[in-house]
């Protein structure tokens, strides 16, 4: 490291000096304990060295070396795990402990396991020879050099050098942490390009140009929350300034099992800028017809206390056949039910669309649909909104359907609804063609293709590192796939039936936009209109990075009447501090910091964005050279 500048009173120099000279024939500087690896030579050893102390948070403190070693590959700085002292910021301490390797992680955790927090445990003294002293921050600029890691500044007082910028709000409340990034706005590689070489290098400038900026406490759900600022501040994609603090390792995930990413404890407040404001209405999209597409988060009428909408009480939810209280999701209780139905509202007050697909409704027919519907219509006027019923080919036995809903004064429905309940598909794609006032008519198809998680044995063909070879696209990508091609069936199926070929294919399909599904799809003849209509499209904030999982794909004949695709972020780059629930966040009490929920507003209504696409279904007649009448 460079030297590091300090300051100390000038009354106390030639005491410290003593002090320092008497203990450093004992001593065995920071930068020894630490060395150039990821973990110290000396762990397991009992140790005394001297520092200064940097940064206090509530579980223990960092400590500098004075002047450090000058080498840039080993650290000046290491954290002092004790409750039992609290020295003071500026006071140079000499520290008694044994040094310790802590897996930030689970023990079967490799990442975290191979990158583990050099720190002071077993602290039996810490004794204060002076105070008065200030540690000049290093600067670290980002991205990092390939190979470089920011492993060598672990525990020294940094500043990361900006313009930066907020790229994931995700734990803001529960763990009081934000994922800041140089670079502009990170987005999911295979969402720009498709899984491979090009895909990797993004990835891998976006890791060397991201970090985790801590709240400094292990405390969960603190009062008030981080970094909170008025009318959703910060949300993802808003601008940080440079930022100093202390840096060590820790979880970036909820998961003791996930990634580890290096954090920074400021030790200075730091400065966020709107660059990303909250969008009070949807894009602009034009055409007479307005479809709408929105994941909405596990809407249940029945509650996992049992209860539902209707004041039953002992009640469960259909999983597979079994009824069971435990297969409900959504809300816990009433209350929270209330939130999040009227946040919902709102986003699809919002969107103003005349046919809005859902994702992720309760399957028990169209009772939430039509709860949904009556809160929709208390506010907008009654008969606004109707349900497409459920098809005779049923639902599906996943505790979760897609739905439809749509608006009788604009569009008539065409024909009886239509379910794909191929085995293939874990939740049935439902299919309804619709005419408007003008007789024009299109078929419209909402999906929920299989998600990323809960991912099957490593074996298994549809594991992450087997199926795609670690590629970026996740776990079940090949049943993805399967679930593609058999909708590209399902679509041919009603277009048949129909007599139109005008197909629009909307909804969650868990893939991001060059993923192999997508390009199924797209290779086949479809469009993708997200893509079409935006640089970066996204709906949905994952890992720091922003991609499209909620698509608007069409048919060939059905691309030249649209008139454009955009989603509304009111989602993705809001906190969850936001939404409904009530867990991981500030109790509602007299005590506590201001409940941030606002039900007037849609922001985080889920955590998907939705979609809004304009079509141009206009009557086209086709004339003559002669004068014709129109009649």
């Amino acid at each position: 490291m460079q030297t590091n500048q300090f300051f100390r009173f000038a009354g106390t120099a030639a005491l410290l000096c003593s002090l320092q000279m008497a203990a450093a024939a004992a001593d065995t500087a920071i930068y020894t304990i630490q060395g150039s690896g990821s973990a110290s030579s000396l762990v397991g050893s009992k140790v005394t060295t001297t520092g200064v102390v940097t940064k206090l948070n509530n579980n223990g403190f960092f400590i500098q070396d004075v002047t450090g070693d000058g080498n840039a590959s080993t650290s000046d700085g290491i954290f002092v795990f004790s409750t039992a002292y609290t020295p003071s910021v500026g006071s140079l301490v000499r520290v008694a402990a044994t040094v310790l390797e802590f897996n930030v992680g689970a023990a079967g955790n490799s990442g975290t396991l191979n990158n583990p927090l050099t720190e002071l445990g077993t602290v039996t003294a810490v004794t204060t020879l002076g105070s008065g002293y200030v540690v000049a921050p290093t600067d670290v600029t980002l991205p990092l050099s390939n190979g470089d890691t920011l492993e060598r500044y672990e525990g020294m007082l940094v500043r990361v050098m900006g313009p930066l910028t907020v790229q994931q709000n995700y734990f803001q409340a529960r763990y009081g942490q934000l994922t800041i990034g140089a670079g502009g706005r990170h987005e999911t590689p295979t969402n720009r390009y498709r899984p491979g070489a090009q895909a990797a290098a993004m990835a891998d400038l976006q890791a060397r140009s991201r970090f985790l900026l801590d709240d400094g406490s292990s405390a969960q759900n603190r009062n008030p929350t981080p970094y909170q600022g008025s009318n959703g501040l910060p949300r993802a994609g808003d601008a940080v300034d440079a930022i100093t603090g202390v840096l060590d390792f820790g979880l970036a995930t909820s998961s003791n099992l996930g990634a580890g990413l290096y954090r920074v404890h400021p030790t200075a407040t730091p400065t966020f800028s709107v660059t990303n404001p909250r969008p009070a209405a949807p894009p602009t999209v034009g055409g007479n017809i307005r479809v709408g597409s929105m994941n909405v988060l596990n809407f249940f009428t029945t509650f996992t206390d049992g209860r539902t909408a209707s004041g039953q009480t002992g009640q469960g939810c259909s999983m597979g056949g079994v009824v069971s209280a435990s297969n409900c999701r959504g809300a816990n209780n009433l209350q929270e039910f209330l939130r999040q139905r009227s946040k919902i509202v709102q986003a699809i007050a919002g969107l103003n669309a005349d046919a809005v697909g859902l994702m992720e409704v309760q399957n028990n027919g169209n009772t939430a649909v039509q709860n949904l519907i009556d809160a929709l219509n208390a506010q907008l006027g009654a008969g606004t909104y109707a349900a497409v019923a459920v098809p005779s080919e049923g639902a599906g036995d996943d505790a979760i359907r897609v739905a439809m809903i749509y608006k009788p004064a604009r569009l008539s429905v065409v024909g009886v609804p239509l379910s794909d309940v191929a085995s293939i598909n874990n939740r049935p794609p439902l299919a309804q063609t619709f005419a408007a006032l003008n007789g024009e008519r299109f078929s419209l198809f909402v999906n929920h293709l299989k998600s990323k998680g809960s991912c099957p044995a490593p074996t298994d063909a549809d594991a992450a590192g087997n199926v795609d070879g670690g590629d970026g696209q996740g776990c079940w990508n090949a049943r993805r796939v399967q679930q593609a091609q058999q909708l590209r069936r399902f679509v041919a199926q009603v277009q048949s039936l129909g007599g139109t070929n005008d197909a629009l294919v909307i909804g969650d399909l868990n893939a991001y936009g060059q993923e192999d599904p997508i390009y199924d799809l797209t290779s086949s003849g479809f469009v993708d209109q997200m893509g079409r209509f935006s640089a970066l499209s996204y709906s949905y904030v994952f890992d720091g990075g922003a991609g499209r999982l909620d698509h608007g794909i069409s048919s060939a004949s059905m691309s030249a009447k649209i008139a454009a695709a955009a989603h509304w972020h009111i989602d993705a780059d809001e906190s969850l501090a936001h939404d409904y629930n009530l867990e991981f966040k500030q109790p509602a009490c007299a005590a506590c910091a201001p409940d941030p929920y606002d039900g007037a507003v849609p922001f985080r209504a889920s955590d998907h964005d939705p979609a809004v696409i304009g079509l141009n279904l206009y009557k086209i007649i086709g004339g003559t050279a002669g004068r014709d009448v129109l009649r």
